[in-house]
């Protein structure tokens, strides 16, 4: 019987070692099998560091692929504190070359980590600072490459790309918000140090960084520096509150240029205020449009009808008066008689009234909301406004016929000009964007985005009335500043009294001119705005107009237009420059080029009695005076 027990005894050992052995076993080939990665990289992480090495952000492109955000490449400097032997030396060179305290660096070199970066007085270090510090040879002081946001251009286009803060983080603008496709992956030299952080003699790995993706934009930056020169002309000026422009591009939504004052050098954002760097006025700023906004009341009761340009009449007293409310037109003692196509030219306030209440509120405000006005626009940048406007069932005589002539609304410039896109060029609106497409460093495209349309409002007919009817206000209306001879051009100024805890300001206006061009295919929409300028009398024609004018200029030379001989002629008053179209002396004699030519300087080359050629041709207009070319033979 003990026997028995004893061998009983003996087998449930036996049993219990085997069953230990055998967990043993399952565990260990567990560890070594599905736990492997992680004990090692745990392993390799008490004797394994990182100095890290950052990656480029994305460059930034206009349409033509010229750089507008780039990088450059600074160096930072690392600690690693137990590496650092005299901790007291140490401390006070790297103050003295940082201009920083002792005491504040002394922190940095004796901090319990493996790795301290010291932020942020010896973050993006000029290359003389790294020179003396990489001179002084310490064992634990490191100094790494690290890449900068770097905008060549300086203020263009501030407000568009945003600025990026000192970690390559984008803070505002595009940079924000594209931050996930411009922003890379971190690289490091990664190598091996004991318990106390003794750098070993193994060889470091090298692990690279991987550079963000680029960003492409609808801008032409040719155009956008003329934009910038205007504006920055302009502000010298007139010294005003705020001043802005954007074009567009009206069969796609494209944003060409945009631009406004004041701006900001992202290279050195710490220097503005919030308010300076927050506020992108083309699409945050809301405001009453003024006679900009008749652009849209014309395009309805043109649609819809109502009115004829040619034969309809009306006659501006001066005045009109509505429920109690006396309306002015900004003309002493008004227009006198005139067809609607006057009133149009004259930006005549009671004759937009007059439209105004042919289509009655509900229809205006069908049109003003088709248009895209009281909603933002969706454009892909942060901070826009939707702007104000009235509740219909609040909207009385006074808010109709207000609204048909631009005041009691608040809209924005980005509304403005999507919408007077839409009536010029066919009448279908679309949405405004500014990034065209996304690509990796080596230029594949990763993505690209096409034009939205968001509804069509009006028929191309009517749009072709309206491009006629605003070529005309700029030939013989008030646009004509903004006339350029040989090219045709349509357009509208606007001026709009500004208002101040509900009470409207005296001698403070926003004063506007919204263009486009050519006016019989328009590729081009521009909008030009000018808060309160100073020593000038405050209307659109006078101040915008000819901004607009300079940047049509420049826009005719950059894409290399042809001048053409269809165009609306201007009624030239005493002020104006006169322009003359050229006839033609081809087949004349001498005397009779003479005779026919009176005005005009003449230059004579070759030899014969008849004139051969002429510079420039025929049909075109001329200014007076000017030096024509003729070229004689037989």
């Amino acid at each position: 019987m003990f026997f028995k027990e004893k061998h009983f005894r003996i087998r449930i050992i036996v049993l219990f070692v085997l069953l230990l052995l055998t967990a043993i076993i399952i565990k260990v080939f567990y560890i070594q099998v599905f736990q492997y990665n992680k004990l090692n990289t745990l392993a390799s992480s008490l004797w394994s560091r990182n100095l890290p090495i950052t990656a480029d952000r994305g460059l930034i492109l206009d349409r033509n692929g010229k750089v507008l955000a780039s990088n450059i490449t600074t160096t930072s400097l690392y600690l690693v504190p137990n590496q650092i032997k005299n901790k007291e030396e140490v401390a006070t060179k790297l103050a003295e070359i940082l201009g920083v305290s002792y005491e504040e660096m002394y922190k940095h070199v004796t901090k319990k980590t493996s790795i301290e970066r010291v932020h942020p007085e010896g973050r993006q270090l000029s290359f003389e600072i790294a020179d003396q510090i990489d001179k002084l040879n310490y064992d634990g002081v490191y100094l790494l490459k690290e890449s900068k946001r770097y905008y060549p251009y300086d203020n263009l286009l501030s407000h568009v790309l945003g600025y990026v803060g000192i970690d390559n983080q984008g803070l505002s603008g595009l940079e924000l918000e594209y931050d996930d496709v411009l922003t890379g992956e971190v690289g490091a030299i990664k190598y091996y140090s004991d318990a106390l952080g003794n750098r070993l003699e193994i060889a470091e790995e090298y692990v690279e960084p991987v550079n963000g993706n680029n960003v492409t934009l609808t801008i032409d930056l040719d155009l956008q520096l003329a934009v910038e020169r205007e504006l920055d002309n302009a502000q010298a000026k007139y010294d005003p509150e705020h001043i802005l422009a954007v074009a567009m591009d009206p069969n796609t939504g494209e944003i060409l240029a945009m631009a406004s004052r004041p701006n900001y050098n992202p290279n050195e954002y710490q220097t503005y205020t919030q308010e300076v760097l927050s506020r992108n006025l083309p699409i945050w700023m809301m405001y009453e449009p003024g006679s900009t906004m008749k652009i849209t009341t014309l395009a309805a009761a043109l649609n819809e009808g109502l009115v004829n340009l040619f034969e309809d009449n009306f006659y501006d007293s001066g005045a009109v008066n509505v429920d109690g409310a006396t309306i002015h037109c900004w003309k002493a003692g008004g227009h006198g008689a005139q067809t609607f196509l006057n009133v149009v030219e004259n930006s005549c306030n009671p004759g937009f009234v007059d439209l105004g209440f042919r289509l009655g509120k509900e229809k205006l405000f069908e049109y003003i909301n088709n248009l895209g006005f009281g909603e933002k626009t969706g454009i892909d940048l942060n901070g826009e406004a939707k702007g104000i406007l009235f509740n219909l069932d609040k909207v009385g005589n006074v808010e109709l016929a207000t609204t048909a002539f631009g005041q009691g609304i608040s809209v924005t410039p980005i509304q403005q000009v999507t919408s007077v896109s839409a009536i010029v060029s066919g009448g279908t609106l679309y949405k405004p964007y500014i990034v065209k497409s996304t690509q990796t460093p080596d230029n594949e495209i990763i993505s690209s985005v096409n034009p939205t349309e968001v509804r069509t409002v009006i028929t191309e007919e009517t749009s072709k009335m309206v491009r006629y009817a605003l070529e005309s206000v700029v030939a013989n209306g008030s646009g004509r500043n903004a006339y350029i001879e040989n090219y045709r051009i349509g357009g509208k100024t606007g001026t709009a009294q500004k208002v101040n805890n509900g009470t409207y300001m005296v001698g403070n206006y926003i004063v506007s001119f919204m263009g486009f061009m050519p006016a019989d295919n328009p590729q081009i929409v521009l909008y030009v705005a000018v808060d309160n300028p100073k020593g000038v009398v405050q209307y659109g024609g006078t101040v915008a107009a000819p901004i607009a004018k300079a940047i049509f200029e420049s826009y005719i030379e950059i894409n290399n237009l042809e001048p053409v001989k269809d165009g609306m002629p201007k009624e030239y008053n005493w002020l104006d420059t006169k322009y003359s179209v050229l006839p033609s002396v081809i087949g004349k004699s001498v005397k009779e080029a003479n005779t026919i030519l009176k005005g005009y300087k003449l230059e004579y080359s070759g030899t014969g009695s008849k004139v051969i050629y002429q510079s420039p041709s025929e049909g075109y207009y001329v200014k007076d005076g000017t030096t024509i070319k003729l070229m004689l033979g037989d």
